[in-house]
């Protein structure tokens, strides 16, 4: 909690709901596991006057801690005793606490739950190629019911070395793919965040650290490029291009929050080998409305697929900004050349208000 709270993040309590990977406590036995529960978060957001939010506040910190989701068990859907055990929690919490957000650990994005629940979890660990094609996981998920929280995503395996550039645009693609799914995605975590790497237990990670140093892997970088995204206004990005199986592509509008600068981001992942010329038209652009001298193309790629950082090398592989080159004189229709193996993010300063209530604003992106 005091790491989330240091970090300005939200933490997720994962409760231990009387299930591991070798035993299981019977539905009619697990009550004790609901208590230390709800005394768990009555030390997180309790009065300071409770019993369990007053040792909180003996230990200095007397406002509450900002709580808001808590996920029961890990990785234990389908097991005998899981979905009685979830049921106690589940009815406990929301009697005790009812604005806290219940993750499940069954996967809803194929089929409903059977179950309530918030959010439900999803993890994926596979390889690079696999992980791109992934993109299109929520494409169909029912658009009503508990939201996605895919809380445990990386590429793994000898695509991943300990963080590589392949890795990273696999990773990349699947993001995409969760961005223009947020109705429906509410939350998404790289897994794990961070290694010692003196005592590596699993590999890769997102930012690897020692007694003096740290480095940020390309997936790292990745994360950094997605910020904007929440909050964001997502675009009907199309994409026409026979590159389908290599290229991704998504478009938001958001305001910087340091300069109140406005921007249209149009992401670009290109998993292939080939440089590709694109055309991006923008539906309901107003005339001169795009400022081309302060938009910006930032590129995360490198000369080697399995490039990575390193403490020798910590800025081997990270995103390279440059000022947008002419991209069109009307303001319109734009070019941008993409580099193989590449992931772009390309942000374009609107200097007047471009996006129209109507809903039908959309951002196409052809190959040339």
């Amino acid at each position: 909690l005091q790491l989330a709270e240091d970090l300005g993040t939200l933490p997720i309590w994962v409760f231990n709901n009387g299930i591991s990977h070798t035993d299981q406590v019977d539905t009619s036995s697990v009550l004790p596991f609901v208590q230390e529960a709800l005394d768990g978060l009555e030390f997180a957001i309790g009065s300071p006057n409770s019993t369990w939010g007053s040792l909180r506040a003996a230990m200095g910190h007397p406002e509450p801690f900002d709580l808001r989701y808590v996920a029961i068990g890990n990785e234990d859907c389908g097991k005998k005793n899981y979905r009685g055990n979830y049921l106690k929690f589940y009815s406990a919490i929301k009697r005790a606490y009812p604005d806290i957000k219940i993750i499940s650990n069954c996967d809803g994005s194929s089929r409903k739950l059977d179950h309530p629940a918030d959010l439900y979890d999803f993890h994926v660990y596979t390889d690079s190629k696999n992980m791109f094609s992934m993109a299109h996981q929520f494409d169909h998920t029912s658009r009503s019911g508990p939201k996605a929280f895919v809380s445990e995503y990386a590429v793994t395996g000898k695509d991943a070395g300990t963080g590589s550039l392949l890795a990273a645009l696999g990773e990349a693609g699947f993001l995409i793919g969760l961005e223009k799914n947020s109705d429906v995605v509410e939350m998404a975590s790289y897994a794990p965040l961070f290694v010692n790497a003196n005592n590596r237990r699993w590999n890769p990670d997102a930012i690897v650290f020692n007694s003096s140093h740290l480095y940020g892997t390309p997936s790292y970088w990745v994360q950094c490029l997605f910020n904007e995204s929440s909050g964001a206004t997502i675009f009907n990005a199309t994409l026409q291009t026979n590159l389908s199986t290599s290229l991704l592509a998504s478009a938001i509008s958001w305001k910087n929050s340091e300069n109140e600068n406005s921007y249209l981001r149009i992401k670009i992942v290109n998993f292939g080998t080939n440089i590709v010329n694109l055309k991006i038209v923008v539906d309901g652009l107003e005339q001169n409305s795009i400022n081309l001298s302060e938009s910006t193309k930032t590129v995360l790629t490198s000369t080697n697929l399995m490039d990575e950082n390193s403490f020798n090398e910590p800025k081997k592989v990270i995103p390279n900004r440059i000022l947008l080159e002419k991209a069109g004189e009307d303001g319109e229709d734009m070019q941008v050349a993409i580099s193989p193996h590449s992931f772009t993010s390309i942000d374009f300063l609107i200097e007047s208000s471009f996006i129209r209530t109507t809903g039908a604003d959309s951002v196409s992106v052809s190959s040339i």
